[in-house]
């Protein structure tokens, strides 16, 4: 089995990274991943990539298997994940086109799988800061570097999907100070740190959610709407990923590789 030292999760819209990957396909514990893996080299890298909803977009957010995901990029010997994804806007100020590295994540899923340790072993994990100390501020670099708009923080909602908001729930999320509104970030990330793995994310804006007060020509999102925008902006984000890719260091200065010590997992 090749190995890899990075991963990257391609997200609604993004279903290659690069061509002439080998396509690898690694049996879990926690059954199929959405795809086989591609694995190669970029920049001198050893690069993983999975397309988180399937090569054909066939696995929408509550019935993909996070669990299996993961555990094949642990297989490869992924220790750093990538994971851009296609999300709404709550505010104004967060348009179409910019992307968004979030900080903070609030999760309002119900009955996903969201952890290796379902006994024996009770194993309680950090997860006050969702996203990677180190990652983050590389990514931001990496996007203005692709000419893209950057927020260099924010708080993603992740939703149940597959349906979209209704407007008491959008006004909510937004009068909460949040700015990204999101169905696949939980319990991904979390799962990446119960496997030690750095973790960050990449929200490329697609909408307006259920659109602006006040801004009665801005409509509701539709997932159309959604993939167009994200196809306009993907020549973008694919070189900000290149560009992450080469500003990684080789060794990682960060807390991730230590999320399960002192627990009984790693006592």
């Amino acid at each position: 089995m090749p190995d890899a030292e990075i991963g990257v999760f391609g997200g609604s819209g993004f279903y290659s990274f690069v061509e002439g990957l080998e396509s690898v396909a690694i049996a879990t514990p926690y059954g199929a991943a959405s795809s086989a893996v591609s694995v190669g080299e970029i920049a001198g890298r050893k690069i993983a990539f999975l397309p988180r909803h399937g090569p054909h977009h066939e696995y929408p957010p509550h019935a993909i298997n996070y669990r299996a995901n993961l555990w094949a990029f642990k297989e490869l010997g992924v220790k750093r994940v990538i994971a851009p994804c296609a999300a709404g806007s709550l505010q104004p100020s967060v348009h179409p086109g910019d992307v968004v590295i979030c900080d903070q994540l609030v999760d309002r899923t119900s009955g996903r799988p969201q952890t290796f340790y379902d006994g024996p072993l009770s194993v309680h994990v950090s997860f006050a800061d969702p996203y990677c100390s180190e990652l983050r501020p590389l990514a931001v670099d990496a996007s203005r570097i692709a000419g893209m708009r950057v927020h260099d923080m924010g708080t993603v909602v992740v939703t149940q999907g597959p349906r979209f908001a209704t407007r008491a729930e959008s006004a909510f999320y937004s009068k909460q100070g949040w700015e990204v509104i999101n169905m696949t970030q939980y319990p991904e990330s979390y799962l990446a740190r119960e496997l030690e793995m750095c973790y960050v994310n990449m929200s490329l804006i697609t909408d307006y959610d259920v659109g602006l007060e006040g801004r009665p020509d801005v409509q509701p999102v539709t997932m159309d709407e959604a993939l167009r925008v994200f196809a306009e902006n993907l020549g973008r984000l694919r070189q900000a990923l290149f560009e992450l890719v080469d500003l990684i260091p080789l060794q990682r200065g960060c807390s991730c590789g230590d999320a399960l010590l002192g627990t009984p997992a790693r006592p």
